[in-house]
């Protein structure tokens, strides 16, 4: 993938604040308590669909039609932010939309992209087999594949890290969940963009390691997925564009377990009461098992809380667990 100039990533938030307000970012005392650093939190939770990827397909959307104005509908595969960030660019943009999930998925995350209009179809045990059956379902009905991760979804998610950066330009380290790699992607292309020295660490599900197993390979691995909280990041098989940038411009990946991702929900509630789900809590996830090994070592960090689309039941039963 080709870095996008500053000029293209702010023409690509101009399609972006069309929609939705740049989100806060804040330095909460007891987190920075917790973690013994200055932290920003990056509040992509507060988004209107609840999570950062709601800016990628606004981007993708709008130059799709530029491209081919015939499109009549699109289609996409998720575990649901990216669904829903679909369901509300075609709205916006007068299009249907269906998206795959698979089995199982969350109810309230299905819930939330029927009501953006998408029609929901279930099928498969994980992404990679929804992904799959979305691509056959738009040969066969002439649909348009909307990708996780592509050039236009990047520049468009790099609008939050660009928001970030500007605000708190001394921040020298992120952690960035990964999932199909559009979010780490964006904060490589925005660090680029504004030629800023800003350490970027991955951070993975130990149960859904492909991505740190491709990092520590030089090469494209898959894993199983075996994750039960952080289905945002439950990659089988690592996006090739996404992977090929890890590979050049990230410094390093840390995997994380469904305990610690657990940990870090709860942690955020109570220095912030902020919710955030398994993917959303990644990140502070890592930070916490950085500081416990005398790893953290950071002047100013900054924590994207990528979504905060948790079940109330899966959330509650977190919260009675401490």
């Amino acid at each position: 993938m080709e870095l996008p100039s500053l000029s293209e990533l702010e023409q690509a938030a101009a399609i972006v604040y069309s929609v939705i307000q740049p989100t806060p970012q804040y330095a909460w005392p007891l987190l920075n308590e917790e973690l013994g650093v200055e932290t920003w939190v990056k509040h992509e939770n507060h988004t209107p669909t609840g999570a950062f990827k709601a800016r990628g397909p606004l981007v993708y959307i709008d130059r799709l039609l530029e491209r081919e104005p015939g499109v009549k509908g699109v289609i996409a595969a998720t575990r649901g932010n990216h669904g829903q960030s679909v369901a509300l660019g075609a709205r916006r943009n007068g299009l249907v939309a269906t998206i795959v999930v698979p089995r199982g998925n969350s109810v309230e995350k299905n819930a939330a992209m029927r009501g953006f209009g998408a029609t929901l179809v279930e099928h498969g045990s994980d992404f990679n087999e929804s992904r799959e059956h979305a691509l056959a379902l738009a040969e066969r009905d002439g649909l348009h594949m909307v990708p996780s991760c592509h050039p236009d979804i990047v520049a468009g998610v790099a609008s939050y890290w660009l928001e970030l950066f500007r605000a708190q330009p001394g921040i020298d380290l992120v952690l960035v969940p990964i999932g199909q790699g559009s979010g780490i992607s964006a904060a490589i292309a925005a660090r680029a963009a504004l030629g800023l020295d800003v350490q970027i660490v991955g951070v993975v599900s130990a149960h859904a390691p492909a991505y740190a197993l491709s990092f520590a390979a030089g090469r494209s691995v898959d894993a199983p997925v075996s994750t039960v909280l952080a289905d945002g990041v439950a990659c089988r098989v690592p996006e090739q564009t996404s992977l090929d940038l890890i590979l050049r411009e990230v410094d390093d990946i840390i995997t994380v377990t469904d305990d610690e991702v657990a940990r870090a929900m709860r942690l955020y509630y109570t220095c912030t009461h902020n919710l955030a789900e398994g993917a959303g809590a990644a990140a502070l996830a890592g930070a916490l098992q950085l500081r416990d090994q005398g790893r953290l070592r950071a002047r100013r960090l900054g924590l994207p809380l990528t979504g905060g689309n948790v079940d109330a039941a899966v959330f509650g039963a977190i919260l009675r667990q401490a």
